[in-house]
């Protein structure tokens, strides 16, 4: 690392709280390592109250950018110059690009879900997509997916304080994109996600159902809803097939897991920054398989 650091080296990083468990750095800097990138990647633990002064540094080191993990995405959204357009309708950030000093926030983990759907042959647009979830990953991919041109868009969360939040997304990707047709509906309707499921092209996990120490559970819980073609895909990357994915799986359908969405997220940052393609097959193989 010594030898590749130089005084014109451009500094990159992550900034969010915890940050000493992520994968980004390792990720990020092999990556310039090996497309010969002057650039270095840190991860800097930041909370909520200290995201001002942190957006300052950015912009007083001179910095090409960073990525923004929680619980700061959407604070740091705030002090941003310009948002792309996802990040507007969404509200919150987790790449920012310094251009010159003009800060543009992105959010790439609906792009990082909608490339590894294509990373599988699969496009979105055209399609009727159900979305589990009204979370920050969820609107993330509801959102992109609605960019993209999907057709239709069901979205099913739980039916608490945060289900309003929920439809103020449906509310503000209809306005966005008026020609995708976006519904929201009650997670405990069964009847409801079998009809939806049966007419889908591609069914979404965007929960933290079947993540560890859930992996014994699924948001479907009928795997009869599953039916032959349908894609299957969760936002879900640990374990690496959830309990979700087996079971569509077994029904027929076509399965795609959540470590593809995690390298893809940070493929269309590293864009962003670079301007360059990251080396995603050898980044999967490395820190991923």
């Amino acid at each position: 690392m010594e030898k590749r650091i130089s005084g014109r080296t451009g500094l990159l990083g992550l900034i969010g709280s915890p940050v000493g468990h992520s994968g980004s750095p390792a990720m990020y800097n092999y990556s310039f390592m090996k497309l010969e990138l002057d650039y270095a990647y840190l991860a800097f633990d930041i909370k909520v109250d200290e995201v001002p002064k942190a957006i300052d540094a950015i912009r007083t080191l001179h910095m090409r950018g960073c990525n923004v993990t929680m619980p700061c995405k959407s604070e740091a959204a705030k002090f941003m110059d310009e948002l792309s357009p996802a990040a507007r309708i969404i509200g919150a950030v987790n790449t920012i690009v310094n251009e010159d000093g003009k800060l543009v926030g992105h959010i790439t983990d609906g792009q990082g879900f909608v490339d590894n759907l294509r990373d599988h042959g699969v496009e979105v647009a055209g399609k009727k997509i159900t979305v589990f979830g009204g979370g920050g990953a969820a609107t993330a991919i509801q959102v992109q997916c609605a960019l993209e041109g999907a057709k239709e868009i069901s979205i099913f969360n739980m039916k608490d304080e945060f289900f309003e939040k929920t439809i103020q997304t449906a509310k503000k990707i209809k306005n966005e994109k008026p020609e995708c047709v976006v519904k929201v509906f009650d997670i405990a309707d069964e009847e409801k996600m079998r009809e939806e499921i049966a007419s889908s092209d591609i069914v979404a996990n965007a929960t933290i159902v079947g993540m560890k120490p859930m992996e014994n559970n699924s948001v479907i819980k009928d795997v009869t809803m599953y039916h032959p073609g349908l894609i299957v895909a969760d936002a879900v990357y640990n374990p690496k097939e959830t309990k979700m994915l087996k079971e569509a799986k077994e029904a027929g359908c076509t399965c795609i897991g959540g470590q593809g969405m995690l390298v893809w997220q940070g493929a269309a940052a590293f864009k962003l920054y670079t301007g360059q393609d990251m080396p995603v097959e050898e980044v999967k193989a490395l820190f991923f398989s």
